[in-house]
């Protein structure tokens, strides 16, 4: 009687030491797809901070394009919309984006038409900066999802699936943009002369060098 006591205690320990380990893990999955998805938002911050500058610097050469114009910064205050909508989830972001960068290319491509634009220093200047935020993206997207993988194969599988339903644990969504993310809406004026405003209580941007 002893002894199966002494192995029913062992027994019971080990188990609780492996619901420990197992619990702690996913915690930390949890806790790296959070970080990972708040690098995102900040390259998406930047790509919206962009954008209002871009436009209006296209707009300075190609007002007449105004269908395109207003098509971005529409893409770009919807995909912010988005963002700012509690339990979105990522894969309703990336619908967002992808509308974002259609849009954008559009822009690009109409700016082709527009000699004087293309060798405008601050039109290239903006367009390196958003080519470089768009690396940021794909990198910190490739990032997160491997994370999510990692999270949604621990909750998925046996015997880790027990706890993570235990305790709360869900999959959660890949962050997959099909078409190859501001803190409110940029108004464009197409009357002449001024600039897009930044969203309300931050300072306007300045042009890039």
């Amino acid at each position: 009687m002893l002894i199966a006591l002494i192995v029913l205690i062992v027994l019971a320990v080990l188990a609780g030491l492996a619901l420990m380990l197992s619990y702690n893990r996913l915690v930390r999955q949890r806790n790296l797809v959070r970080e990972s998805w708040r690098q995102i938002d900040v390259e998406l911050q930047r790509r919206y901070d962009v954008i209002p500058n871009l436009v209006e610097t296209v707009k300075a050469f190609a007002a007449q394009e105004r269908q395109v114009l207003v098509a971005v910064i529409e893409a770009r205050n919807n995909a912010e919309a988005v963002r700012q909508q509690p339990g979105a989830g990522a894969a309703a972001q990336a619908r967002a984006e992808g509308e974002l960068q259609r849009t954008v290319g559009g822009l690009f491509a109409v700016a082709e038409a527009y000699p004087d634009l293309k060798s405008n220093q601050n039109f290239l200047a903006l367009q390196t900066q958003l080519a470089e935020t768009e690396d940021r993206v794909a990198s910190g997207r490739r990032y997160y999802n491997a994370v999510v993988r990692d999270l949604n194969t621990r909750v998925e599988a046996f015997p880790s699936n027990v706890v993570a339903n235990s305790f709360g644990f869900r999959p959660e969504e890949y962050f997959e943009v099909d078409d190859p993310t501001a803190r409110g809406p940029v108004q464009v004026d197409f009357s002449g002369g001024g600039t897009a405003l930044p969203p309300a209580g931050r300072p306007p941007l300045p042009p890039a060098p």
